[in-house]
């Protein structure tokens, strides 16, 4: 198993996640936020948005985050042409 696969599997093991089969490819696994997930994510957001904030956002010039910006946008735009496929 990779490691999402381990992380996925400890976190329905913990109820936040349920997992099943995709209708269309029984090779793929999706997994679906439960409740109480749902609930804990809600609760993390102000911790995590503010140690991202103080780690990176803070840490660097504007300019710096420009660039980080117009990478991530390179990324996702693979990731979106990749879901065509």
């Amino acid at each position: 198993m990779s490691r999402l696969s381990h992380v996925v599997k400890r976190l329905e093991q913990r109820g936040f996640v349920t997992r099943r089969p995709a209708e269309d490819d029984g090779r793929i696994t999706v997994a679906t936020i439960t409740d109480a997930g749902y609930e804990v994510l809600v609760a993390a957001a102000p911790g995590h948005v503010a140690t991202v904030r103080e780690y990176v956002v803070d840490t660097l010039t504007p300019e710096q985050l420009a660039e980080l910006k117009t990478i991530a946008d390179q990324i996702l735009a693979k990731m979106d042409r990749g879901k065509a496929c």
